[in-house]
């Protein structure tokens, strides 16, 4: 058995910590470890539930009639007859009026913070001036604008008065916008005119001008002032918050919606998931206390933009008191080591980032442990693809014991972790610690047994507050069933292939819709690139298996993205020997071949499938759109190198 990394140390002090001592002194419950509490998180769920409630101090209008009126999935209703709102957890509580809320960084304006007493007065304005424009419970918010504290005061009064927000961020293209957006029918567009990226200026009145046109449903625009850019035709932020403040908070069910996130839509219109109040609001309390170790006088630095699902659970921090940075901007400019300055600058406690900008980091030579002041950094956090085990080392080597390196697997569908690590769980190299507490995640393999030891389906056996309220516009629910619940009635399937071992940590190998099966042997393609990433010269890999319609072996393609290395016999032999011996000689492909760059959409994932289907010679249309593509032009050379 592989000894862990590192094992909990001082765990007692940290929030799950706290929350133990909390379940023995008021419910009379003792745990020996994280996999009994665990355990007792996914059977008991009406009391694990219920003391998240009240140990986060849930502040409801009107209390609930239960905890949970039936386990099915999907149908399960939380907290029937409660009502509340998420927004009036996220402003603190009166003797926070002083204390820092937000760090806001950008590189297309100065740096400023506000407190929370400052960020309630700007919310109380602006849900009034969103009231001036017509907008009531139900109504829909929709924010074209970066990582900035305009589009959280907009989120949260929007989310004050019972209306909808939906956010995407301004690098998209006017057509992936009105996907997303022109689903939702919106009443009210805020939107920026433009941006600077690193040392770029990028305008998008054009983009702005084509959203407006074909937004029939739009009744008014509002333009956010942001460095030098301006949108013609349109009253400004400052003429919306011009109006006597109007402090109050809509008193809504549990599962009212929220927000709408949407799924990446690289191929195909993207769903548009329903998040409720509720749901929302009790998950993340969980998590962020429990799991990320937030509270008062906590600040909170990752990395966002607000099109993805982590920009909502950054905001969140707000509601265990905490602070947090918003960055707009390019992340790595002027150079890899932004991150690390923005965490020393800012005082972060707990610092988020990807695996790749880890694993960029280590094969740079830097060493943020002795190069910048992190004293107050306890958690380091990474999220969006599996971290290699020379990641897990090389974070340890920087800062020991000290720093508790966190990684997590989660997802848009339920908008927060299903498995990740807390300061009371071992750290393995390679692997995830574990579940998160509330969630039932197991591996099955395809008849619907569990598996253990070998790779599987992920799956939620029994229901969580954070699963969607739904799909807009499937009012039947036949896509969100079709989505989740088709492959295992009943039983959530999440669609990553994941390994736990006996002790219940794991190691997530990819999508299951993007594994590989070898002569009758499934890989995941996270091993691959753990292995292949690894040899100095290669920078990023794609892997695709191409099967056999006669039931032969199939092709195994590995594509390359090196440092400028010519992809030569001899490294295509290192390369081969590497994952022969690491892995087996059933992942050593076929066809090794150098790519410009490997495609990756907005939020970092390697695109597989989109990949797979061009070299099938599927249409680039009925592949992906450009618009969600880190680089409009990455998919290109599949198409090319299918045709050669």
């Amino acid at each position: 058995m592989t000894a862990p990394l590192t094992t909990p140390q001082g765990w007692e002090h940290s929030g799950i910590g706290r929350y133990v001592s909390w379940l023995k002194a008021e419910r009379n419950l003792e745990f020996a470890d994280y996999t009994a509490l665990h355990t007792w998180s996914v059977t008991d769920l009406d009391g694990f539930w219920s003391s998240i409630w009240e140990y986060c101090g849930v502040r409801p209008h009107t209390p609930p009639t239960a905890v949970l009126d039936s386990r099915a999935m999907p149908g399960a209703r939380w907290f029937p007859g409660a009502t509340l709102n998420y927004a009036e957890h996220a402003l603190g509580l009166p003797e926070d009026a002083d204390e820092i809320a937000i760090v806001a960084r950008s590189q297309t304006r100065p740096g400023f913070a506000l407190t929370f007493g400052e960020l309630r007065a700007q919310v109380a304005r602006a849900r009034a001036g969103l009231k001036r424009l017509g907008v009531g419970p139900g109504d829909r918010v929709v924010a074209y604008l970066p990582n900035i504290p305009e589009t959280l005061v907009a989120f949260l009064a929007t989310a004050s008065l019972g209306a909808i927000f939906a956010s995407c961020a301004p690098e998209f293209g006017a057509r992936s916008v009105i996907d997303r957006f022109g689903q939702l029918t919106p009443k009210v567009l805020l939107t920026i005119g433009g941006y600077r990226y690193g040392s770029r200026d990028v305008d998008r009145t054009a983009e702005v001008a084509e959203l407006r046109a074909g937004l029939p449903t739009l009744v008014h625009t509002v333009a956010v002032p942001y460095g030098d850019f301006t949108v013609p035709d349109a009253p400004t932020w400052d003429d919306l918050l011009d109006a006597p403040a109007d402090e109050g908070f809509a008193p809504v069910t549990f599962d009212h919606p929220l927000f709408v996130l949407f799924t990446s839509g690289t191929t195909g219109l993207p769903k548009a998931i329903v998040h409720g109040h509720g749901g929302i609001l009790l998950e993340h309390l969980k998590n962020h206390a429990l799991s990320w170790d937030l509270g008062p006088g906590d600040r909170m630095l990752w990395f966002s933009t607000t099109a993805w699902m982590l920009w909502n659970t950054l905001v969140s921090a707000l509601t265990r008191r905490a602070s947090l940075v918003m960055i707009d901007g390019d992340p790595a400019h002027p150079d890899l080591r932004e991150q690390w300055r923005l965490a020393e600058e800012t005082g972060a406690t707990l610092m988020g980032t990807s695996p790749g900008y880890l694993m960029a980091c280590r094969k740079a030579g830097i060493n943020p442990g002795t190069e910048f002041a992190l004293p107050r950094l306890r958690q380091l956090g990474a999220a969006g693809s599996p971290l290699a085990a020379e990641g897990y080392h090389w974070v340890r080597e920087q800062f020991g014991d000290r720093v508790l390196l966190n990684v997590g697997s989660g997802g848009t569908d339920v908008c927060t972790g299903i498995l990740q690590g807390s300061p009371w769980q071992p750290v393995w190299a390679g692997e995830i610690s574990g579940p998160c507490l509330g969630v039932a995640a197991k591996a099955f393999d395809p008849e619907g047994n569990e598996v253990v030891g070998e790779l599987g389906e992920l799956v939620i056996t029994e229901p969580m507050p954070s699963m969607p309220v739904g799909f807009w516009g499937d009012a039947d629910g036949t896509r969100l069933r079709a989505a989740y619940f088709e492959d295992y009635p009943g039983v959530w399937r999440h669609g990553d292939w994941v390994r736990f071992t006996e002790d219940g940590h794991c190691l997530v190998a990819g999508r299951s819709d993007a594994t590989l099966n070898r002569a009758g042997v499934r890989l995941g393609t996270a091993d691959f690139y753990a292995v292949a990433e690894e040899l100095p010269e290669i920078a990023d890999s794609l892997v695709v298996h191409l099967e056999d319609a006669e039931g032969g072996p199939g092709e195994l393609l590995l594509f390359v993205q090196t440092d400028g290395t010519e992809l030569d016999d001899a490294l295509r032999a290192r390369l081969k020997t590497a994952l022969r011996t690491q892995l087996s000689p059933r992942h050593v492909p076929d066809v090794i071949e150098r790519v410009p760059l490997v495609p990756r959409n907005r939020t970092g994932k390697k695109l597989e499938v989109p990949a797979k289907r061009l070299l099938r010679g599927a249409r680039f249309a009925d592949v992906a759109s450009r618009d969600v593509l880190a680089d409009p032009s990455s998919l290109d050379f599949f198409t090319t190198w299918r045709r050669a």
